[in-house]
Order: C-alpha cells, then structure tokens, then sequence
C-alpha cells in the first residue's frame, strides 16, 4: 500500500494472503488490520461478532476504498485439529442462521449458487484439471448422476472457504471467521462438507453436526458429498491456475478421500 494514502505517521507492511490487499498498519500507538477495496459486508460481519471489529471506512485518493479492523494482539489461526471443536460448529451455525446476514448480503452482493448453477461452472474446469478416466471426471460423473436427486435447502450465507487458517482466536478466546470475500449464498451444505471431510474423523460428525443444530440423515450426507466434490474441483481449478501444484495435489487427496466415503454411506444409508 502505498505510504502517501494515509501520511508519513503511518506504519503499513503487507498483511500476506493471496490477494496482496491486506496490511497491518500502526498509527499513534494504535494498530490496525487494513484491506483495501474489501466487501461491504465487512460491516453486517462486524455487528455480528463475526470478524474483528470494523473501526472505519475510507475512500483514498486513487479510488479504493480501505477498510479498518481492530488488531487482535497475540490472536492465533486454529489449528487443524482444533476444527473439531464445539465452538467451531457454534459459529458456524451462528451464520448460516443468520437472517440478517443473509438480507444484507442478498442486498450487496446477490452472490447465489444454486446446485445447477455450481455444476455449471464446474463443467467449465472438467478437461483442464483431468484425463477422461482420472479421478476428476469420476468426480464430475457423480455431480451429473445425482444433482437431479438433491433436495436442496434454502440458501444461506456461506463464506466458501472455511480452512482452518481462515479461523481466528483471540486471547480472550473469541472466535472469528475472517476473509470473506468468496461470500455467496447457497445450500449451507457447501462449507460444511469440505470442513467435515478435511477435519473432522467420521466417527465424530454426528456430535459435530449436533453442536452445529443439523442431524445427520442419510439425505443431508449425500448434500455433504455432493458440494463437497464442487467445491474442491473449484478449489482445484484455482490452484491449477495459479500453477501451485503442491496444493493441487493435496485437494486431489481430499477429493479422493470423498468419493471413497464408503464408511459413512454404510453407516447413514443401508
């Protein structure tokens, strides 16, 4: 970010991240997360309790608008088997049961994914990212056989990439989910698959889904399953793009852990 935004009294270094447009900026004592050109819907997020304090909103001079959360000192990103927690399925139903949340992104943003819709975009990424035999196309095949068969639930506000480094705890352990900017609105099915898959052991996904306020039927499995496979062959894509092989092929791991979930389909469905 450039230095002359703000003045000479700011201190403003890079945040990381994929985008480049978070920073981490200090002014008269007082340090604040910053990102440049970030969604409105920051500010729902923020009386929610969601994400960080939303402090203030600023349009700078070259046009971006740069928004001000509070710094959470010493806060850390969950560990990975941390995701198995209470307090992770709590927050996530927090906001997938949110009728505010969801107005108001339908206001801003009227980001909506129905099935038919996710598995027309997936059809898009299909050659590029496998062979015709490969584990891709077994995946995209399962998309095809069963979307007619999906009784999808109402949308809600989904954040789309619930990695366990998206998911922030403070000192005083408060939880936040942050970076929201793949929010849509769909089957709350898309983020919770692919978190149960990475995260939780099977054995454990009925007390987990419990503690989120969903049972666990045979139905809402084969909802998990079914966006769980868009929403990695998205994920794949995107790595493919940006050449991250590494990534890739821990994606594809995960996507074949899905479609070999035979212990969950036995246990929920015969």
């Amino acid at each position: 970010m450039e230095d002359n935004l703000f003045g000479q009294d700011w201190e403003i270094e890079p945040a990381g991240g994929e985008t480049g447009k978070a920073f981490v900026a200090v002014h008269e004592d007082e340090k604040f997360f910053l990102k440049r050109n970030s969604s409105p819907f920051l500010a729902a997020l923020s009386v929610e309790n969601i994400v960080p304090k939303l402090i203030w909103t600023r349009r700078v001079e070259n046009g971006d608008v740069i928004t001000a959360q509070k710094w959470i000192n010493n806060g850390q990103t969950l560990r990975a088997t941390e995701m198995r927690e209470p307090r992770v399925a709590k927050l996530l139903g927090k906001i997938h049961q949110s009728d505010a949340l969801r107005d108001m992104l339908q206001r801003i943003e009227k980001k909506e994914y129905s099935c038919g819709q996710l598995l027309a975009t997936v059809t898009g990424y299909v050659d590029k990212l496998g062979q015709p035999d490969s584990l891709v196309a077994q995946a995209y095949q399962y998309l095809i056989e069963h979307v007619d068969a999906l009784r999808e639930e109402p949308h809600v506000v989904c954040h789309g990439d619930v990695n366990h480094n998206n998911w922030l705890l403070s000192e005083q352990e408060e939880l936040y989910l942050v970076d929201w900017d793949g929010a849509m609105l769909a089957d709350p099915a898309n983020d919770l698959g692919v978190l149960l898959y990475q995260y939780v052991p099977y054995g454990e996904w009925e007390r987990w889904l419990l503690e989120y306020g969903q049972t666990l039927t045979c139905e809402f499995y084969l909802r998990l399953k079914w966006f769980s496979i868009c929403q990695v062959l998205m994920a794949m894509n995107w790595q493919f793009e940006h050449s991250r092989a590494p990534e890739l092929a821990r994606l594809e791991l995960l996507l074949r852990k899905i479609m070999e979930d035979e212990e969950v389909y036995e246990t929920l469905c015969e």
